[in-house]
């Protein structure tokens, strides 16, 4: 297989898999950015579910401007309880776009509810994390881009 032939997940031999990872902990956003990175993958990290949605271009929701074209985010892994918006909430403003819908979504949370957990998988979430977030949890995040 050459290296100009897209792989599987539309990625190039080589490519680099790049990661929005969401959390208002500045703890939370270093700890997982340093475990994505310790995988060989890019990582922009954010505070807010607001700011993702500006980084994705989808802050107007009249006036999406999509810039995942540029971007090539291939996994957003996001905290469930953020103030403002909550990953849930970011979650389905992702799904509900047309441009950005295929992106996976991964939401992470210290807190156990199963209900809450149900709820994120039934709205599109590929899976559900409970934190700290372990080296075993990246691994898995790999089949979902």
């Amino acid at each position: 297989m050459g290296s100009s032939v897209p792989s599987w997940n539309g990625l190039n031999e080589g490519e680099e898999l790049h990661v929005l990872a969401v959390d208002d902990s500045i703890i939370d956003r270093k700890c997982i950015e340093k475990l994505l990175k310790s995988f060989a993958y890019k990582v922009t990290t954010v505070e807010s579910g607001l700011r993702a949605l500006e980084y994705l271009g989808l802050e107007d929701e009249q006036n999406p401007t999509s810039k995942t074209d540029d971007l090539k985010i291939n996994l957003i892994i996001t905290d469930y309880c953020m103030p403002g918006m909550t990953g849930f909430e970011l979650l389905k403003r992702i799904k509900e776009s047309s441009t950005l819908k295929e992106i996976p979504v991964v939401v992470m949370s210290s807190e156990n509810v199963p209900t809450r957990i149900q709820m994120c998988l039934e709205q599109g979430a590929k899976e559900f994390i409970l934190k700290p977030v372990k080296q075993s949890d990246v691994k898995r995040l790999r089949c979902h881009m």
